[in-house]
């Protein structure tokens, strides 16, 4: 479970996904999974509500294993996102490396109200 030395990188990849947080429980945003001979670096996250009317809680957490495995780490925790709004979760200037064997998953208090989008690079 090595991470790669990123002085010498040879590859850097661009990355995003954009997720429809259907279920209620944790859900994968982004997974490193084990022996990639990679490291993420995360540059942002964002939640948005799609419902006009109500605000709904969002979870994200760091988990120490990959595919929401292991122990949970909370970046947030329960914040409501306001009726037809977007919430920076995190930015570029407040990355975070995401090694191998690691993952990042949201929790809906309520499915299929919040879409969660994450940019990371893959540094190999």
């Amino acid at each position: 479970m090595a991470a790669p030395n990123i002085v010498n990188v040879t590859t850097i990849i661009g990355n995003n996904s954009l997720t429809n947080v259907s279920t209620a429980s944790a859900f994968t945003i982004v997974n490193n999974a084990a022996s990639s001979n990679k490291v993420y670096k995360v540059n942002s996250i964002i939640v948005s509500n799609k419902d006009g009317t109500n605000p709904f809680a969002a979870t994200i957490n760091v988990y120490d294993q990959d595919d929401l495995g292991g122990n949970a780490y909370s970046i947030i925790s329960t914040v409501d996102i306001p009726a037809d709004a977007s919430v920076v979760v995190m930015d570029k200037s407040s990355s975070i490396y995401l090694r191998e064997d690691q993952s990042i998953g949201a929790i809906a208090n309520v499915a299929n109200k919040l879409f969660v989008i994450a940019s990371w690079e893959e540094i190999s």
